[in-house]
Formats: C-alpha cells, sequence, structure tokens
C-alpha cells in the first residue's frame, strides 16, 4: 500500500484519508467569498482537522469555468498569511496549496506547504516539475483538458479514461527524468474539461488507473455532475456527494477531497468496514 514520506512527515494511504478544501476565493462555485478573513480560514481549517481532515488543500484561485484570472501577486497576497498562521496553529497537520504556478508553489514551501496540488498537471507553467524536484514535496497531478476559461467549451475524447491515463503516463516519465519517482499523487480532475457522460465514464472506471502506480485522488464534492442529473444547486449537493465518494471509495480512491469533511470521514469509515 502507499505510504508517502517527505522531510520528516509521514502520510499513511493504508486506508484512504480526507482532504478539506479551504478556499480563500471570493468566486469559488460553491464556497466563494465564506472564507475571506484571516480568521474565518483559521476557525474553517480547525474544524476539519478536529472532524478528522488529514490534509488541508489552501486555494487562492478559483478554477470554476470562466473564472475570473488572478495575478501571482494576488494570489500570493490571498495565500501567505493564512497558510502562516495555519504552519504555527498546527504545526502537525498536512498542508497543501492548491496552485499552478511554480512561484507560488516556491513561496508556499518556504512558508510551510507540505504538498502541492496542480490541477494542471505541469501544463500550465514549464517550470513547475524542475520546481517540484527541488522542493522534494508531495505533488498531486490532476488531468485537465484547456484551461478554466474554455475547458466546458466542448470538451472531447474519444476514450476519456486511455486518454487520461496516456496524459499521467506521458507526465509521469517526465518527473522521473528529473529524478521524481515517489510521492505523486494522480487526479483524473473530474469536471475539468469533461462533460456530464465522461465523468460517469471516469468514475465508472476509475480502478483503471490503479494501474499506474500512484495513490488517487476524487475530487467530486457537490459539483455538476452531481447538480445537473439531480436538478439542484450545489448547496443541495451533499447526499448526491456522498453516495459519489463512497462510489469512488470502492472503486480505489486513496484520497476524498471535500468541502464537508464529517460526512467523508464516515464514508470512508463505513466503506472501510466492508472490507474488515
Amino acid at each position: 500500500m502507499f505510504e508517502l514520506k517527505w522531510k520528516n512527515k509521514t502520510l499513511d494511504l493504508s486506508k484512504p484519508v480526507v482532504m478539506g478544501v479551504l478556499n480563500l476565493t471570493p468566486d469559488s462555485f460553491y464556497d466563494g467569498g465564506r472564507n475571506e478573513g484571516l480568521n474565518n480560514a483559521i476557525q474553517l481549517a480547525g474544524k476539519m482537522i478536529e472532524e478528522g481532515a488529514a490534509i488541508i488543500d489552501i486555494g487562492a484561485v478559483s478554477t470554476k469555468p470562466n473564472a475570473m484570472d488572478v495575478s501571482v501577486e494576488d494570489e500570493w497576497a490571498r495565500l501567505k498569511d493564512v497558510l502562516k498562521e495555519l504552519r504555527v496553529n498546527y504545526p502537525d497537520a498536512i498542508l497543501s496549496v492548491d496552485t499552478y504556478r511554480a512561484s507560488i508553489a516556491r513561496r508556499a514551501a518556504g512558508f510551510g506547504a507540505d504538498m502541492i496540488n496542480d490541477i494542471s498537471g505541469g501544463q500550465f507553467d514549464e517550470r513547475m516539475f524542475e520546481t517540484i524536484a527541488e522542493l522534494g514535496l508531495p505533488y498531486v497531478m490532476m488531468h485537465i483538458q484547456g484551461t478554466p476559461a474554455n475547458m466546458q467549451q466542448n470538451p472531447d475524447y474519444s476514450d476519456v479514461v486511455e486518454e487520461i491515463s496516456t496524459f499521467f503516463k506521458n507526465q509521469l516519465s517526465k518527473l522521473a527524468a528529473l529524478g521524481v519517482t515517489e510521492n505523486i499523487i494522480l487526479d483524473p480532475g473530474f469536471g475539468f474539461g469533461k462533460t456530464v457522460e465522461h465523468n460517469y465514464q471516469l468514475l465508472r472506471r476509475f480502478s483503471e488507473l490503479k494501474k499506474l502506480g500512484c495513490p488517487l485522488l476524487a475530487g467530486l464534492s457537490r459539483k455538476s455532475m452531481i447538480n445537473k442529473v439531480l436538478e439542484i444547486q450545489a448547496e443541495d449537493a451533499l447526499n448526491g456527494t456522498t453516495v459519489l465518494n463512497t462510489t469512488a471509495l470502492l472503486n480505489g480512491a486513496n484520497i476524498l477531497r471535500v468541502h464537508d469533511v464529517k460526512e467523508a470521514v464516515e464514508a470512508v469509515k463505513l466503506v472501510g468496514k466492508l472490507g474488515s
């Protein structure tokens, strides 16, 4: 089974774990603006840790479809104080930074970040892979077709799982050439350049990605693949999220990235009981 080790920390993935989402953006698709202000962000992170989150994933740029562009300096301004205070308040917590910019990854590492979560899988910044190699931190490599600005305009695949697998193989080989062969987590990117049909094909065949030999992350929380099928809004999609998280766990997910930690932790415990 998988175990990530870096510096003085270890993340045991022999059982699935939960990554709590801490968005610092005013325009995220579900919780935009809710966590603005240092105290609000610290309190939410603490609540998620108490509820059982193994990782807190901090994002300062919205990547929803047609999201506003944010400069490097604005991203860092949103991020730095929260990251600094979280590191002080929760020294043992695993803090992930959700960024596709190598310069932000480097600055975040200097402020105590433990992990980099890159929605572009190394596509948006040619310096990202060499930066990850230098930092030696765990790296979440996500698949996206297109960019947040255009990813949902006309996503097209001949075989969504095979094309994502090929992408991962190519990117993993680039990292291996830089000496990075461990501590890589793969995220197929539900909702990032995929139709509803693509997303459900991907979830149904999620276990096929295990052959790539890396831990798998599933980010399904309150996404449109739930809302469009049930004809609801993201605010009402907790039950649907739990159903899809359970499906992902049964298909081999090692990490669930969620807005609602308590419910995801419960899903992990119940699914784990099936195999005990």
